[in-house]
């Protein structure tokens, strides 16, 4: 693949209710939009990638203005001399950027819109790319923190009357065992899990435990992502399945979570872990352990939404995902809405990643686009 231009497109785009976690409040969601013009074997070809980045560092270091700043300067000179050289595809993103420390959202990003470029080139979708074995994927629904329990029983009460599967549940101290169990009581027999985006600490074990007594799913990321020990423990404590998000950055620290018993499942966020490629990878490490996976979900717009369900047709993600309607957070996507049917989403089999989205929708929610040529 020979680059000539990636243009960075910082868009803001509102949400239809606002989205309330441990660690922030979002009423629109900022996203960053890669676009790659190259040429294939002479062929010129477009591709699409998104950023997974807030736009503050609170979810993780990244946030997408620093995104820009690392692209512009020093993941994007890493790409423009392998495509001089003719070392580019989507499969060496990840080697030749390896030099930078960290910054896996803006290498995810990149690389998605290599991929997509690649597989559009090729005529080929994403699905068939990973080798996935189903054509439609369940769909779960992420819960934001409300503002009482009545607001949080009648939000969920038309979650499930959408279809969707299963219910996740935000929780921090203070917001835990009293929500959850009351949507248990209203609702016995909906697939429920929570997730506090590492909102406690071990001190907290006997108050976790407690969340034992419903039946949950899984409870995801109660403490730091660095502490994979900590979490090892509170697992040996608990009934209920323990999942790591945030600790899992690649497929060796899944490795790493799975041998020290800190994870019973895994929530896979391909932005968190560097792209696509390495979630599969670490799709193939849980599996060849019997660990459960599935896909989580960064709020993304099209341009990721229908990746992550193919990402989630592979046969080792085997609880339903956030891989949501796209009318659960937009008014307005800027592809072609995905749309919940029987509970699903369809894994999508156009050629790559994605829909080229429509221009009036980013120009209606975006900044004016930064075009980088490639020496």
């Amino acid at each position: 693949m020979i680059l000539d231009t990636v243009t960075l497109r910082l868009l803001r785009i509102p949400l239809v209710a606002p989205f309330t976690t441990s660690f922030s409040t979002q009423t629109a969601r900022t996203v960053l939009t890669v676009r790659v013009d190259a040429r294939v074997g002479g062929t010129e070809v477009t591709g699409w990638g998104e950023c997974g980045a807030l736009a503050e560092p609170v979810y993780s270091e990244e946030y997408a203005a620093g995104v820009v700043d690392v692209t512009e300067r020093f993941l994007l000179p890493l790409l423009s001399e392998a495509s001089r050289e003719d070392r580019l595809t989507a499969e060496t993103v990840g080697e030749l950027l390896s030099p930078i420390v960290g910054h896996r959202m803006a290498k995810a990003a990149l690389e998605s819109a290599i991929l997509d470029a690649q597989l559009k080139a090729a005529d080929q979708s994403f699905a068939q790319y990973l080798g996935a074995t189903r054509t439609r994927v369940p769909s779960g629904v992420s819960v934001g923190i409300q503002d009482s329990v009545p607001q949080l029983l009648d939000t969920v009460a038309g979650y499930l009357d959408e279809g969707y599967q299963r219910i996740k549940l935000k929780i921090q101290p203070g917001w835990d065992v009293a929500p959850v169990r009351a949507i248990r009581e209203a609702h016995p027999d909906v697939a429920l899990q929570v997730d506090a985006n590492a909102a406690y600490t071990l001190v907290d074990a006997a108050h976790l435990r407690r969340l034992d007594d419903f039946d949950l799913l899984l409870i995801e990321q109660p403490l730091a992502e660095d502490d994979l020990r900590q979490h090892a423990e509170l697992a040996r404590v608990m009934k209920t399945p323990m999942c790591l998000d945030e600790s899992v950055v690649s497929a060796a620290s899944a490795a790493d979570a799975i041998h020290l018993g800190a994870a019973a499942v895994i929530n896979i966020k391909p932005s968190r872990v560097g792209g696509y490629l390495e979630a599969r990878r670490i799709h193939d490490v849980a599996r060849a352990s019997g660990i459960a996976v599935w896909c989580g979900g960064m709020l993304e717009t099209g341009i990721a939404r229908g990746a992550n369900a193919a990402l989630a047709a592979l046969p080792g993600f085997t609880l339903p995902g956030d891989i949501s309607a796209s009318s659960r957070f937009y008014t307005e996507d800027v592809t072609t809405p995905y749309v919940l049917e029987d509970g699903h989403i369809a894994v999508p089999t156009f050629a790559g990643l994605c829909e080229d989205p429509d221009p009036a929708a980013l120009d209606r929610f975006g900044e004016a686009p930064r075009v980088l040529a490639v020496a």
